[in-house]
């Protein structure tokens, strides 16, 4: 989703995405937090439910990406973009994903001390998630966005779209095919 922005609006409002998909994050992690991410990893139902809203979510936007007009992209930028719904997108992309719910489940718990505040912790935790993937994404969007100035024409920006676009189907498709672990 990064890199795809990136390229086609650049590096700022590719930033815009990447801050929605951080509040995704923190989602997540409070999800895991009060206890509903135990009720995912255990309730079938619930797993399933979330797992299909990302699937179709996931989908939706590869199709929405694919079929996306080409526009001639300028040297000195793209086209105005709504950063809400960049935002949006962004904490969807995020928010929507069982998966990180179970690795949340599997990975925090070793670094919470039950003893001590557990709302520093998690804070903590949530911090320096964000600010690991605050930078690696922007380096995906900063990639990307150098790559827009090469993809200017609009059968470049054509092929671009299909390709993100199926990237985006496929991940829908892989995610459709994720179980949890019993």
């Amino acid at each position: 989703y990064t890199m795809s922005v990136g390229m086609r609006q650049g590096y700022r409002q590719a930033l815009v995405g990447i801050v929605g998909m951080q509040f995704g994050l923190a989602l997540q992690l409070v999800v895991v937090a009060i206890g509903l991410g135990a009720l995912l990893a255990t309730s079938t139902l619930a797993f399933n439910v979330v797992k299909w809203f990302g699937v179709g979510y996931l989908v939706w936007l590869g199709w929405q990406q694919f079929r996306a007009e080409p526009h001639a992209m300028s040297l000195d930028g793209a086209p105005a973009a709504n950063g809400w719904k960049t935002f949006v997108q962004g904490f969807l992309v995020n928010a929507s994903n069982p998966k990180a719910t179970i690795f949340f489940l599997a990975v925090v718990p070793p670094f919470i001390d039950p003893a001590r505040p557990l709302a520093a912790q998690y804070l903590a935790v949530m911090g320096t998630l964000a600010f690991t993937d605050l930078v690696v994404m922007s380096g995906y969007a900063l990639l990307a966005a150098r790559v827009l100035k090469l993809l200017r024409e609009p059968h470049h920006i054509r092929w671009m779209n299909r390709a993100f676009g199926g990237l985006f189907m496929l991940a829908g498709a892989l995610l459709a095919t994720f179980r949890r672990s019993s």
